[in-house]
């Protein structure tokens, strides 16, 4: 028998992507603490890939110790540049230094998936988005944050892709998927493996 299928998640984005799948899943939201748990991560210098990873298996985890007869998809993204990694924003002065960091640089987007099964873990992968920011006067800056407001600060990098955050970058390496934050081809291929849908 098919075990029931689980998104470990609250984000309408991915939600979106795996109905546009034509997957049959309930979403449910992790309990969990993510400060908390990158926290120590990032003290001992765990790379961003490390960071996501450990957040999407401990969403996974925490949804399948309540939903033992499920398979269970965890997923979580951290933004970096180099080996620092970036929160959201907390004001409109934090985004703008966020974008002045970004201008003129390569950051990346590292998209953790994990399954779990009957709170075990029994899959996990990384995809990778590379995404190119143009050189960005702080005129510029300070002229974009104000037509996009406070959106600004509903996403790590201070961009909202699907906007007027698109006029920031010169280039964008990697899925659409990746940069959601759900890797769908990977996680496709390995639902038709344990025979979750139809191969």
């Amino acid at each position: 028998m098919t075990l029931p299928l689980i998104l470990a998640s609250s984000s309408p984005f991915r939600r979106m992507l795996m109905e546009n799948a034509g997957l049959h899943f309930q979403p449910v939201a992790a309990n969990i603490d993510e400060r908390a748990i990158e926290a120590p991560l990032e003290k001992n210098g765990a790379s961003p890939d490390a960071v996501a990873l450990v957040l999407a298996k401990a969403k996974a985890k925490e949804v399948s110790d309540r939903f033992p007869n499920s398979l269970i998809i965890g997923s979580d993204q951290t933004m970096s540049l180099g080996n620092q990694v970036f929160h959201k924003p907390k004001s409109m002065a934090d985004a703008e230094n966020h974008l002045k960091t970004l201008s003129g640089k390569t950051h990346r987007l590292n998209s953790a998936m994990s399954l779990a099964r009957n709170g075990d873990i029994i899959w996990e992968h990384v995809s990778h988005a590379n995404l190119t920011m143009r050189s960005l006067s702080s005129d510029f800056i300070h002229r974009h944050l104000n037509r996009v407001g406070e959106k600004a600060l509903s996403s790590v990098g201070a961009y909202q892709l699907e906007g007027e955050g698109i006029q920031l970058f010169s280039k964008i390496d990697g899925d659409y998927f990746t940069i959601i934050g759900l890797p769908m081809l990977p996680l496709l291929e390995k639902l038709r493996e344990l025979g979750t849908i139809d191969g």
